[in-house]
């Protein structure tokens, strides 16, 4: 695991360009910006925009905790807006992902909704030009249940806010270059929720059985970024690590998307994408379903790609 991180953190701080915010590339492209009337001499500058994307794919799943088959084929969807403002030494970022699909296994013809929304909002106030106090929340979890799949049973293994990951975290947002964003916190909240009976009751995602939350504090570091391979092909990704004071500090939670975009003209597009995901509390794999492991979901797809 240790070189995983080791490995995953050269990879990513040595490319020489990247991203502010896993939407940044969105803002510079659209080059939206709002018309003020002449009248008004104020400094205040919202940048807005999103992208909608619909396509077909295939995907794989390995120790994949919220639920699904190792082979599929998926309809899948995603819709990202994004609001960012800045004003002399004010900024406030805010972008939202949702992520709706549908799966169909390959080998054991079950269906299932495959879904996630991440909502993220930062404030920073400049120190340097490379260098913001900020103030982060994080919103992340799924809408529908999701199911795990063995010997032919099916058992329910996500819901709504089943697990929700909620994140207030004050530190600081290093820009060393136009696209990174490098931010850290010695100092953070998360609450885990499990809100659902079912999971609840089993002692899912690391609460005390029956109960449905925990609150845990310690250290957060999360890293954006992107970088043009070609004309045509992207790169950009998301890094958020968790280190948790209160339990095994040094068995760090991992959570890291990945997409890889080629334009096939206009509005068309091919997809990779690759999420992985380590949370020491998620004790749902091994031999006897009771340790963690490395979670990896992937899908290549083809389809439209439209920005606004």
């Amino acid at each position: 695991m240790k070189i995983f991180l080791l490995l995953t953190f050269i990879i990513i701080t040595s490319t020489s360009r990247a991203q502010d915010e896993t939407v940044k590339n969105l803002q510079s492209e659209s080059g939206k910006s709002v018309k003020k009337d002449p009248a008004d001499t104020s400094a205040e500058v919202w940048i807005k925009g999103g992208l909608f994307n619909f396509g077909l794919g295939q995907g794989s799943l390995s120790n994949w905790a919220a639920g699904g088959d190792d082979f599929s084929l998926t309809i899948n969807s995603l819709f990202n807006i994004y609001a960012f403002y800045k004003q002399q030494k004010h900024s406030w970022d805010n972008s939202l992902d949702i992520n709706l699909g549908y799966i169909k296994s390959t080998s054991l013809g079950s269906r299932k909704n495959d879904d996630r929304f991440d909502l993220l909002s930062k404030y920073g106030y400049a120190l340097t030009s490379k260098l913001n106090a900020a103030l982060l929340f994080n919103m992340r979890s799924q809408f529908f249940r999701g199911f795990s799949y063995q010997d032919d049973a099916k058992t329910i293994s996500s819901a709504f806010l089943s697990p929700g990951y909620f994140l207030l975290s004050p530190g600081l947002d290093y820009k060393p270059v136009t696209n990174l964003s490098i931010f850290l916190s010695p100092i953070t909240y998360r609450l885990v929720t499990v809100i659902d009976d079912t999971l609840s009751a089993r002692g899912a995602y690391g609460v005390i059985p029956g109960e449905k939350t925990i609150n845990e504090i310690g250290a957060f570091l999360m890293l954006n970024y992107l970088r043009d391979l070609s004309k045509s092909i992207s790169y950009k990704g998301r890094l958020d690590l968790f280190s948790n004071y209160r339990q095994n500090p040094q068995n760090i939670d991992v959570f890291m998307a990945n997409v890889i975009a080629a334009k096939l003209g206009k509005i068309f597009a091919l997809t990779w994408s690759v999420d992985m995901i380590y949370d020491d509390d998620v004790k749902l794999f091994g031999p006897n379903n009771n340790s963690p492991a490395l979670q990896l979901k992937s899908i290549v797809g083809i389809g439209i790609n439209v920005k606004f």
